[in-house]
């Protein structure tokens, strides 16, 4: 038996809710692994796009999956991701904070929370790295990413003026036919 496409929005959304360690950011190879490969609900460049409007807007890194959720189903589809991706990882965030206060103190804890940092920036790596690739920019599009990368590790540039300059740079090579 199918699932209609609300169940399947649920599904998805509501099973990687639990495994956002480290946020939404993280959960972008999985998304992208399902929306494109498995489900064909989008293209990578969809999702790439999708990705960019999320990272340029205000608000929270978890609008990728309401935005999904809109573009695969409509109002109904942006309702039910964001309540699926929101709903279980916040209880389990409420228990766990109520446990890590109660339990802080003892090696376990602390042992495992500091393990947690090393899974999540890796898992942040990973998403950066399948949005760069699903965005089909090329070879230009991999020097814009690492150049803005560089220039916010090692610089105290504003993130806006990495993002205008690579803009611009890659709509000029575009009106020059060069990408």
């Amino acid at each position: 038996m199918e699932r209609s496409i609300l169940g399947q929005i649920v599904l998805l959304f509501g099973t990687l809710s639990l495994i956002a360690v480290g946020g939404a950011n993280v959960l972008v190879p999985e998304i992208h692994r399902q929306a494109v490969g498995l489900i064909g609900w989008k293209h990578d460049a969809t999702i790439a796009r999708l990705l960019a409007i999320v990272q340029t807007a205000p608000g929270p890194n978890v609008m990728l999956a309401s935005i999904i959720g809109w573009h695969v189903a409509g109002l109904a589809g942006l309702v039910a991701a964001t309540i699926a991706i929101l709903l279980p990882s916040s209880l389990i965030a409420f228990v766990c904070s109520r446990g890590l206060a109660r339990f802080s103190d003892r090696s376990a804890v602390k042992i495992m929370t500091i393990a947690l940092v090393p899974i999540a920036l890796g898992l942040l790596l990973a998403s950066g790295m399948v949005a760069t690739l699903a965005a089909g920019a090329g070879v230009l599009g991999f020097v814009i990413t690492a150049t803005t990368m560089l220039l916010t590790l090692r610089t105290s540039l504003n993130p806006l003026v990495s993002m205008l300059a690579g803009t611009l740079v890659y709509v000029t090579a575009w009106l020059l036919g060069l990408v």
